[in-house]
């Protein structure tokens, strides 16, 4: 089915495009990464295709079966009301039904018996209790619970999981034809977020169109990248190694054909300085192409690199000692002892899940927090250069070269050579004409690029970067990761991003909680591998020790009492039961499918597929079932 035409629209800002006559078409099935510069209009086209925004030229058709859903960047919400009244706002039977049974139960007091009895038969006439359970798995896996709690006390990253979850859930009770656009879906998510969000999106039946700078995601996700450059836009079918290769090859086409029209320009140019004022006609048709020519021989090809050869600032022999640290808020413990000396050169990624601890411990590192004890010694010859996800902090507002001469006027190199603040901006993709702009006019990549740039012209030797590839483009990505692999100081990184880790990493802190921290002696990818390789050896071990144990005839101990079940809890038991019984016996019929030997290949695949599905969703509810069944006990 064809879901959306987008025929020959421009749009500028004042005197600024942004994009001109440009072209594309959605299928149903289609899933688009788009991908750009901060601030040459990826939102905006968004925000077109969601009616948010309107073209100066050309036409936008969307099929009145299709519904087109969001998520932005900044998502509106009433912060006086609840996350559950937020995420359930739109009026609809089947969501209105589990927003009221999940009012009612979710804490332990006990509901009114009346109203929970009239949830339930409602849920029950609905067949709700599908959608209910996909709505726990949503929240769930996005690490949202207390569902009566205000949204004005969550934090930004919490917003944003609220809003992917309203998103999500929108979806399941749209229309069957939904086209879902993502703006970053991927920022404030932990890794294992960003895995099931992946897992997610390739088992739903949607059409996507997305923009996100995370490369694994997606290659994950996305089969086409759709890319606006210099106000136009190219379209490329694979994944983003293809997308690179072909990128490369059209702009060396690129190159070949504004150097023929160049050539070409020159000649008309004087043929065009001969000229009479009174012309015929076929002298003005070839004026007229002379003008063609000037166009086509004016379009700029730099595509700046970051080969800068630094010249650091010089690192002594001592850098950074940690030595028997603690550090606890509360109940909540990050450090328990913790030994480490820094080394020249290393790069160190820290990973872990929301909450464990990452920023404070680099606010530790940095003298900007101090530890329970323990001591943090400091190379007196280390300079930090602290890229966090504060961003810029500016007293008032002033133009991106005055911001970047307020630091400093030149750019030393190590062959003695200097680059000017200007020619700096232009390394980090600042343009000429875009550096007299004032700083409150930038996007909000933009402004990233800016406060990444800031940070390396002050020349540090031990790079401190909390979360740097939130909201940065591709391109500057890809800038930003040559400069570090060619950068001599030491790097700590916290970043979400598996790709960008990979590539710079030499090995991992990694926060297991409870003040627990692992070096790990690898990149991102080899620790995951580890990580699945250890959990599949713990579930062999477990295995002949769960059959030892049931085959004993001793009496189990008796199982400590918990608290009492709430209703809600106590209905989750008894609907499990149920779904468990069906997935047992749509796995029985698929075994037997599969057994046959009948089925034609196209069938075998997604039934293959299904049954690891099922066995998988088997294990979660029956480990549910268990903890249930104890308190029940």
């Amino acid at each position: 089915m064809h879901y959306v035409t987008v025929e020959g629209i421009s749009k500028s800002y004042g005197e600024k495009p942004l994009f001109r006559n440009v072209s594309f078409h959605i299928e149903e099935g289609d899933k688009i990464a788009l991908v750009a510069l901060n601030g040459t209009g990826k939102s905006t086209l968004l925000r077109i295709l969601c009616g948010k925004e309107t073209v100066d030229e050309g036409k936008v058709w969307i099929h009145k079966e299709v519904t087109v859903v969001m998520l932005e960047q900044q998502s509106a919400f009433n912060l006086q009301k609840s996350i559950l009244a937020n995420i359930f706002a739109q009026e609809h039977p089947i969501l209105n039904a589990i927003r009221d049974y999940e009012r009612l139960t979710d804490d332990d007091r006990e509901p009114d018996p009346v109203q929970l009895a009239a949830a339930i038969t409602k849920m029950d006439e609905l067949g709700a209790w599908h959608f209910d359970a996909k709505v726990k798995q949503i929240l769930g896996k996005l690490n949202i619970h207390h569902l009566d709690q205000e949204m004005g006390t969550l934090s930004g990253g919490q917003l944003k999981r609220v809003a992917l979850a309203k998103v999500l859930i929108d979806i399941g009770f749209e229309h069957k034809h939904t086209l879902l656009i993502m703006d970053e879906p991927t920022n404030h998510l932990d890794v294992s977020m960003i895995e099931w969000l992946e897992s997610f999106l390739n088992q739903e039946n949607v059409t996507l169109l997305l923009v996100t700078h995370d490369r694994y995601f997606l290659d994950s996700v996305c089969n086409e990248i759709i890319e606006l450059d210099q106000q136009q836009l190219f379209i490329y079918k694979g994944d983003y190694e293809n997308y690179l290769e072909k990128k490369a090859a059209r702009e060396e086409s690129d190159k070949a054909s504004v150097e023929k029209a160049r050539n070409q320009y020159r000649k008309e140019l004087e043929w065009m300085r001969r000229q009479p004022k009174a012309r015929t006609t076929k002298a003005k048709s070839r004026i007229d192409a002379f003008y063609d020519v000037k166009e086509k021989a004016s379009v700029r090809l730099e595509r700046q690199q970051l080969e800068l050869n630094v010249k650091m600032t010089r690192l002594g022999g001592k850098i950074l000692e940690l030595k028997k640290v603690y550090k606890a808020f509360g109940n909540l413990t990050i450090l328990k002892g913790f030994d480490y000396t820094f080394k020249k050169g290393e790069r160190i990624g820290v990973v872990g899940k929301n909450g464990v601890g990452k920023s404070t411990f680099l606010n530790m590192l940095l003298g900007q927090e101090e530890p329970d004890s323990g001591k943090i010694n400091i190379g007196d010859t280390v300079v930090f250069g602290n890229y966090n996800q504060q961003g810029l902090v500016l007293k008032e507002d002033m133009r991106i070269i005055e911001f970047v001469k307020n630091i400093a006027e030149h750019f030393p190199l190590a062959d003695g050579t200097k680059v000017s603040a200007a020619q700096f901006l232009q390394l980090f993709l600042f343009p000429p004409e875009k550096q007299y702009t004032y700083v409150s006019k930038l996007s909000g990549g933009e402004k990233r690029r800016l406060h990444l740039l800031s940070i390396l012209f002050r020349n540090p030797n031990f790079l401190v970067l909390d979360e740097p590839t939130n909201d940065l483009d591709l391109p500057t990505l890809s800038i930003l990761e040559d400069f570090l692999q060619d950068y001599q100081g030491c790097i700590i990184i916290v970043s979400h991003d598996r790709y960008f880790m990979d590539k710079l990493v030499d090995h991992l802190f990694v926060f297991e909680g409870k003040g627990e921290v692992r070096d790990f002696p690898g990149n991102y990818t080899q620790y995951r591998e580890w990580e699945k390789e250890e959990s599949r050896n713990a579930s062999k071990q477990e295995a002949p020790a769960a059959a030892t144990a049931a085959s004993k005839e001793t009496p189990a101990p008796e199982a400590p009492k918990g608290r009492k079940m709430s209703y809600k809890e106590k209905r989750e038991l008894e609907l499990l039961e149920q779904e468990i019984a069906k997935l047992e016996t749509e796995k029985k019929t698929i075994d037997e499918q599969l057994a046959s030997g009948a089925l034609p290949y196209e069938q075998l695949e997604p039934l293959a597929r299904r049954v690891g599905e099922v066995i998988q969703l088997l294990d979660e509810k029956g480990m549910r079932w268990l903890e249930l069944s104890e308190m029940e006990g």
